[in-house]
């Protein structure tokens, strides 16, 4: 197995951690993590001033000269498979794809094959240099099972380290579309009283709480006004549906990405996407609004009618500006038909 070697020198004013230290000075191009530099040091592979350093907490001058050992990326020991990609974009750093619903992102004990992982194991082979020392594609952001939509992966260490960064720094640009019951808009008394939500100029809604797992299913996140972690939805009405208005098609952007954060933050609202089993409960459109083949159209809809549309971000290696979008899938595409369609007959039947 071959070996790579890192060497550099400790500038001044360094911290008092060994392994915060080599974060700070370790040059741009190792692409190396602080969690893949302390279990560098965990394994020996470390060197300061030609003494092995094993512990992070040690301290180091300024001037120390560091030199890392780093051995070639294994294997991963998920296993590739042969499953269709819809492949947006790829060049030697990352691959972006659109996931199409009822693919998981990453293998877990419930779901071991079949996964996005598994497939790009497949599809890159050779082309990944390894991410976190394994020969792995590396996962920056996850879009839900059932959700369809843009995901970018890392090919190599150094997209890795670029890419994390953004989408830590909430840079990258994410915009999805929902299908919601009922209509969020300013107009609506109802949701001046919604603690967390606010609108902003051109009747955006914005939705700021904390999101935790729910307190009895683990299963799930909750909104929460203490504890939890930070996350802000914004969401905007591109359609209102029905007569009067029953649903809204949504164009929400993320300003911070938690699990199922655009689901639970529009069931807080009052306004659950519709098919959603989880946090849609059981509200079901009137007849009376929609006609009955768009009706039906929507109790049909199986999972949650959310699309992960368009994504931006900076290349992490060349710095180009990079934006894709992606059309709904198909069932997503038919089901916005049958209510168009409904729309167009009604407006025929009122004007007639």
């Amino acid at each position: 197995m071959g070996t790579r070697q890192i060497g550099f020198t400790i500038a001044d004013a360094p911290p008092p951690r060994l392994d915060k230290a080599l974060s700070r000075d370790v040059p741009e191009s190792a692409a190396l993590s602080r969690t893949r530099l302390a279990r560098l040091i965990a394994e020996g592979a470390v060197r300061v001033d030609g003494i092995v350093v094993t512990d992070a907490k040690a301290r180091v001058a300024a001037g120390a000269e560091v030199t890392i050992t780093v051995e070639a990326a294994e294997e991963s020991h998920i296993g590739a498979e042969a499953i269709p990609l819809e492949v947006v974009h790829e060049d030697a750093d990352l691959i972006v794809v659109n996931k199409p619903a009822g693919m998981v992102v990453h293998p877990a004990p419930g779901t071991p094959h079949g996964t996005l992982v598994n497939a790009l194991l497949h599809h890159c082979g050779a082309d990944l240099s390894g991410v976190g020392g394994v020969r792995r594609p590396g996962i920056v952001h996850r879009i839900d099972k059932d959700t369809s939509g843009l995901l970018v992966v890392a090919k190599s260490d150094a997209a890795h380290h670029g890419l994390a960064a953004q989408f830590e720094a909430h840079s990258a640009e994410r915009r999805y579309l929902a299908l919601c019951h009922g209509v969020p808009e300013a107009s609506d008394p109802r949701l001046r009283g919604v603690r967390g939500a606010s609108f902003e100029p051109g009747n955006v809604l914005r939705l700021t709480t904390q999101l935790a797992r729910h307190k009895t299913d683990r299963q799930k996140q909750a909104v929460v006004f203490h504890g939890g972690r930070h996350a802000v939805t914004r969401a905007r009405v591109r359609e209102r549906f029905g007569r009067p208005p029953a649903l809204a098609l949504l164009e929400c952007w993320l300003e911070t990405g938690r699990t199922h954060q655009i689901r639970v933050h529009m069931a807080h609202a009052g306004h659950g996407l519709v098919g959603d089993p989880v946090y849609g409960g059981r509200r079901k459109p009137a007849e009376r609004a929609l006609g009955p083949a768009a009706t039906e159209a929507v109790r049909a809809f199986s999972r949650q009618a959310l699309h992960a549309a368009v994504l931006g971000f900076d290349h992490p290696v060349s710095g180009q500006a990079l934006r894709f979008e992606a059309p709904p899938p198909a069932d997503f595409a038919v089901l916005l038909d049958t209510l168009r369609s409904a729309a167009a007959d009604d407006t025929d039947r009122t004007t007639a």
